[in-house]
């Protein structure tokens, strides 16, 4: 039998750290008809009260992230003393960690989401990769932090997505033997540049999958074995000519090859910016 359950998540900041909290424990009781209700920025004495007295009325469940121990004694008071469930998720941990490290919090709220200079570059990195992306803007080859090469299907995409949340201006570009090479590729450092390739095989498969997905046959000239060679020949002779490292994809996850592509980058003294 489905029950019906109001969850109240309260906040002095933002308030996505107590609902991904509250949604990531409801989520385990399917047959639970559960809803959420963010408040957050709260500030005012009367507000907090509107709040707590709605979720008396509603018998909801009240979660919270208050920094603000004086905000925190109001909703855990008022919570026990009128049998309202609540989980005050934050100040248990940081009262623990006060204990072991001795230190007093400073207590200040939305510290996780102030825009420091880190996030301003990874947003950065990110808008550059984007308008970067499948060889969009060759300019933005002399541009960039890296340039990735690589035929259809080497995870050229995904690998300079999460690069740039590394704060890492990825450009990328197809290779194909029917289309030409922008001569602003020649410009570049071949040490910001690594060519991405993988196994006959595992192309074919993927290529096949690709083209069963758009509903259309999966034995077309796009997975035919004899003609990604032929791009796995022609991308293996450019990566010779330009000098630069190449690494095989196949088998391995985006974050295994992007962990290699960093390393390749530090082992040769490049420092991005």
């Amino acid at each position: 039998m489905t029950q019906n359950l109001d969850v109240f998540v309260l906040s002095d900041g933002v308030g996505e750290t107590a609902l991904r909290v509250a949604k990531a424990a409801f989520i385990q009781f399917p047959e639970m008809n559960t809803t959420y209700t963010k408040y957050p920025f709260i500030k005012k004495d009367e507000q907090l009260n509107n709040i707590l007295n709605l979720a008396k009325e509603k018998k909801a469940v009240v979660l919270h992230t208050i920094v603000s121990e004086e905000t925190c004694d109001v909703i855990n008071e008022f919570c026990q003393d009128n049998g309202i469930v609540y989980y005050d998720i934050l100040n248990p941990i940081i009262g623990t960690f006060s204990q072991m490290t001795h230190q007093v919090p400073i207590r200040k709220k939305g510290l996780i989401h102030e825009l420091d200079k880190d996030y301003f570059d990874m947003i950065s990195a990110m808008e550059f990769t984007v308008s970067n992306d499948d060889g969009q803007n060759p300019k933005g080859f002399l541009e960039a932090d890296l340039v990735l090469l690589g035929i259809s299907r080497t995870s050229k995409t995904p690998l300079s997505l999460y690069l740039a949340n590394k704060n890492i201006k990825v450009a990328n570009l197809p290779l194909s033997p029917v289309t030409g090479i922008p001569d602003e590729l020649w410009d570049v450092d071949p040490k910001k540049i690594v060519g991405l390739t993988n196994d006959i095989n595992v192309l074919s498969k993927i290529r096949s999958q690709r083209m069963i997905a758009y509903g259309l046959s999966a034995n077309t000239t796009y997975s035919e074995e004899d003609e990604i060679q032929k791009e796995l020949d022609y991308s293996n002779k450019l990566y010779k000519k330009l000098g630069c490292p190449v690494i095989n994809v196949a088998d391995r996850s985006i974050e295994e090859t992007a962990a290699i592509i960093m390393e390749i980058l530090h082992f040769d003294g490049y420092e991005k910016g």
